[in-house]
C-alpha cells in the first residue's frame, strides 16, 4: 500500500494535519502537494466501477483537490449482511487516492442504515410526533435513542476504526451526516422520563418548577409526562429540547467511544451541521468533538454575503476555533424552489469568504452526478458522463489559489473584539411563544450582525456562558432565558470593563422557562438601574427618537416589538424614547436605557430598531469602546476579513461581493499574494479576491 504521512498543527489552534507532508512520496520520490488550506469533495467510489476510480482521482488531482470525504452513505457496501464486513474496496480506494496525493476523511455511514437492518429490526426506525414510523428507502430513518441501533452504529464505527485508525492517509472522521429530527418512539419516551427523573429527583420538584397547577397539569409520576415538541407547558418543551440535545450527544458518543481508542491522535472527529439548525444545542454537542464542520448552501443561487458571514462565525463559535466547510455547492443544488446556479465567480468568492472567517478546508458536494437516487439534479464537478462541467474550472482555480498561498495561513485564525451571544434556550423559548410571528430569533441576530459588520469586520457568535474577557463589547439580542449562572457571567464581564448591550425580550425567563419574578432583564435589572415596564407586539412601526444627541439626533422607527423601560436609579441614562402613536401605550416612554457598572456598562435596547437607527446606535457603542474598523473607507460591497498568526502577523482577505469593479485604498503598500501585484490601492473586479500579508505593527 502506498502511504505518506501528514503533519498536524497544534491541537489548541485546532488545525489538524492539513497536508503539510513531512517526507517524500515513498513509491517514486515525488513531493506531494503542500497546502495549509485544503480543497476537497465528496467521493462515492462504491457507486462507480472500480476501473473508473483512477480517472476520477486524476481529474481531482488536476483540480488541486487535497482531500475526499468517503463512506458516509456506504453502510450496505461495508456490511452487506449482518456481521459480514467488506472493506477491501475501501482499502483500494484510500490507497489509490494516496497515489494521487489525496487524503481521506472517513464518514461513519449511520445516517443511511442498510435494508437488512431496518427490515429485521423495525424498532430501530424513527417515529414522528404523530406516531408514524419511518420506512426504508430514504435516509435518516433511524431512531436516535434506540439501544439496538446504537449497538449497530458503534459496531460499524469500531470496525472502521480498527482498520483505518492508524492509516497515515486518513485525516479524520465525520460522524453520521447532518443530524436529523428526533424520534418519539417508546424508547425515546422512556429515556425522556428517566432524564427528567435524574434532573429533578422528585415529581414534586418538577411540578413546582413547571408550575403544573396551571390547567391541572400536575403529575403523580414521571411516566405520565408526554413527549412533545409543541403545544405544551413551556417548561416541558424546553426540557424536551435539552433532552434531544443530550440524546444526540449520547448517540454520537457511542461512536466516539468506539473510534477514539483505535485511531492516531492526529485524526480528528467531527460531524457536519447545517445553517442555523435549531434541533439541538450545538455548543454542548461540540464539546465532545475535535473540530466544528458545516454544510453551506444557497438553494436560490443568490449569495447573501453578510448572512453567509454570520453563518461561518456561528460555526466558528461552537468551539471558538477554526472549522471545516464539509459541504458546499458546486454552482447549484436540487432541493430548493428554483435551483438557480451561483453566478460565475461566486463559487470562488464563497470559498475565500469561508477561509476569511476561519475555514481551513472547503469541500464540495459532490464530485459526480449520481445516475439515480434522490439528488440526480444536484450540482457536481463532473456530469453523469464523467466529464467536467463548467464549474470545474472555477473550483480548479480555487485549488490553485490554495496551493499558491495556503502555507501562509498556517496557524492563523480570526480574532474578534466584539461578540454576539446566541442562546439555544432563548431561541427555543421564543419560538414556542413568539407573541408576534414576525419576531424571529435568528433575524434578531443577523440584523444586528449587519449593523456591526462594517465597523467590527470580525465578530464572534458564542454561547452566553463563554469566557467573554477578550471582547470589548458583547451584544445579547433577545437573551430571553437568563439563568443565574449566565447573569453572573455577564455581570462579571461588565464589572471588569466590558460593555454589554441587551436586546428586546432579554431576561424575561429563568432557567426553567418560567417568567422571572423580577421584571426584565431579571437578575440584571439592579445593575441596569431600570427594568421593562411592559412589552408590546407591534402591527405598525412606531417612531423612536434620541433625546440626548448620543446617536446624532437621528430619528427612526421600532418595528415588530417595543418595550417601555423604567429607570430606577438616578444615574441611569435614557438613550432613546418613543414618539407619539395611535394607541398611546408607548408615547414618550424610554425605549433604551444605559448605566455604568464598575469599569464597564450595560445598555438595554427595548425595541427592534429599523436598520438605519440600529446601525447608528451600535456604531456609537463601538466608538465609545474604541472599536475601530481595520480599514476605513471600504465600499459597501467589499468585505475585509482578517486572520492573525500566533506571532501577531496578519492576513487580509478582500472580496468584492458586488457586480461591478471596486477601488480600495489599502493605506499600506501591500502585495497581493494571488497576483504578486503591489500598491497602496487595488481595483477588485466583480467577485474578485485579493490576499495580503501584513506585519503585526502595520
Amino acid at each position: 500500500m502506498f502511504k505518506y504521512q501528514f503533519t498536524l498543527r497544534h491541537r489548541r489552534q485546532l488545525v489538524f494535519i492539513l497536508c503539510m507532508l513531512l517526507c517524500p512520496f515513498m513509491a517514486n520520490g515525488q513531493q506531494p502537494s503542500q497546502s495549509e488550506l485544503l480543497l476537497g469533495t465528496a467521493w462515492y467510489p462504491e457507486q462507480w466501477p472500480e476501473q473508473r476510480w483512477d480517472v476520477d482521482l486524476t481529474l481531482m488531482e488536476q483540480a488541486h483537490i487535497h482531500v475526499v470525504r468517503v463512506g458516509e452513505f456506504a453502510w450496505s457496501t461495508m456490511e452487506p449482511s449482518e456481521g459480514h464486513f467488506d472493506f477491501a474496496w475501501l482499502d483500494r480506494a484510500i490507497s489509490l487516492a494516496a497515489k494521487h496525493h489525496i487524503a481521506v476523511v472517513l464518514g461513519t455511514p449511520t445516517a443511511a442504515p442498510p435494508a437488512w437492518l431496518t427490515s429485521k429490526y423495525p424498532e430501530t426506525l424513527r417515529v414522528d410526533e404523530d406516531g408514524k414510523r419511518a420506512e426504508h428507502g430514504n435516509r435518516q430513518q433511524f431512531s436516535f435513542s434506540n439501544p439496538l441501533y446504537r449497538h449497530f452504529a458503534a459496531r460499524i464505527a469500531l470496525e472502521m476504526a480498527k482498520r483505518y485508525g492508524h492509516s497515515p492517509n486518513v485525516l479524520g472522521w465525520q460522524l453520521d451526516n447532518e443530524l436529523a429530527p428526533p424520534s418519539f418512539d417508546a424508547s425515546a419516551k422512556r429515556q425522556f422520563h428517566l432524564w427528567l427523573q435524574h434532573k429533578y429527583g422528585s415529581i414534586a420538584d418538577l411540578n413546582r418548577r413547571w408550575s403544573t397547577a396551571y390547567w391541572s397539569q400536575t403529575y403523580d409520576s414521571f411516566d405520565e409526562i408526554p413527549a412533545r415538541s409543541k403545544n405544551e407547558n413551556p417548561a416541558l418543551l424546553l426540557d424536551w429540547k435539552r433532552f434531544v440535545t443530550d440524546t444526540w450527544i449520547a448517540y454520537l458518543q457511542v461512536q466516539i467511544d468506539a473510534i477514539r481508542p483505535n485511531i492516531l491522535p492526529s485524526q480528528f472527529i467531527t460531524t457536519n451541521t447545517m445553517h442555523w439548525n435549531e434541533g439541538f444545542d450545538h455548543y454542548l454537542l461540540h464539546k465532545h468533538l475535535d473540530i466544528a464542520a458545516w454544510d453551506d448552501y444557497f438553494p436560490d443561487g443568490h449569495l447573501d454575503p453578510i448572512l453567509n458571514a454570520a453563518s461561518h462565525d456561528l460555526v466558528r463559535g461552537y468551539k471558538q476555533r477554526n472549522f471545516w466547510l464539509m459541504e458546499t455547492q458546486p454552482a447549484f443544488v436540487n432541493w430548493g424552489a428554483i435551483n438557480s446556479p451561483l453566478p460565475r465567480g461566486v463559487t470562488r468568492e464563497m470559498a475565500w469568504q469561508a477561509v476569511g472567517h476561519g475555514a481551513d478546508a472547503v469541500l464540495y458536494w459532490q464530485w459526480r452526478s449520481a445516475l439515480n437516487g434522490q439528488e440526480q439534479y444536484h450540482g457536481t464537478m463532473l456530469g453523469a458522463d464523467g466529464l467536467p462541467v463548467p464549474v470545474y474550472s472555477e473550483i480548479q482555480q480555487i485549488g490553485a489559489d490554495f496551493d499558491r498561498v495556503g502555507d501562509v495561513f498556517t496557524g492563523s485564525t480570526p480574532k474578534a473584539r466584539v461578540a454576539i451571544l446566541q442562546s439555544y434556550d432563548s431561541r427555543w423559548a421564543i419560538d414556542f411563544q413568539r407573541h408576534s410571528q414576525k419576531f424571529d430569533y435568528v433575524t434578531q441576530i443577523t440584523d444586528l450582525y449587519r449593523a456591526l459588520q462594517p465597523t467590527t469586520q470580525t465578530i464572534d457568535i458564542v454561547s452566553p456562558d463563554s469566557d467573554l474577557s477578550q471582547y470589548k463589547v458583547v451584544f445579547a439580542p433577545a437573551l430571553n432565558v437568563l439563568s443565574e449562572a449566565t447573569a453572573k457571567n455577564l455581570l462579571a464581564y461588565c464589572r471588569n470593563g466590558g460593555h454589554l448591550v441587551l436586546g428586546p425580550r432579554s431576561g424575561m425567563k429563568d432557567a426553567d422557562n418560567a417568567l422571572q419574578a423580577e421584571r426584565q432583564p431579571g437578575p440584571l435589572a439592579e445593575a441596569l438601574g431600570g427594568h421593562v415596564d411592559q412589552y408590546y407586539a407591534l402591527e405598525k412601526p412606531v417612531p423612536v427618537q434620541d433625546p440626548t444627541a448620543r446617536t446624532g439626533s437621528q430619528h427612526g422607527t421600532a418595528t415588530v416589538w417595543a418595550e417601555t423601560l423604567k429607570p430606577t436609579a438616578p444615574d441611569t441614562s435614557i438613550i432613546l424614547r418613543y414618539g407619539k402613536t395611535a394607541d398611546g401605550w408607548v408615547d414618550d416612554q424610554p425605549a433604551a436605557i444605559a448605566r455604568s457598572v464598575d469599569k464597564g456598562s450595560i445598555l438595554y435596547i427595548g425595541a427592534t430598531l429599523d436598520p438605519g437607527l440600529l446601525h447608528t446606535v451600535v456604531d456609537n457603542v463601538l466608538r465609545e469602546a474604541n472599536v475601530e474598523p481595520l480599514l476605513r473607507g471600504l465600499p459597501a460591497e467589499v468585505e475585509l476579513m482578517q486572520r492573525v498568526k500566533p506571532d501577531g502577523r496578519r492576513l487580509w482577505i478582500l472580496i468584492n461581493h458586488g457586480t461591478t469593479s471596486q477601488h480600495i485604498d489599502l493605506q499600506h503598500d501591500l502585495t497581493d499574494l494571488l497576483t504578486n501585484k503591489s500598491g497602496k490601492s487595488v481595483d477588485l473586479p466583480a467577485h474578485g479576491v485579493a490576499v495580503y500579508a501584513l506585519e503585526s505593527q502595520q
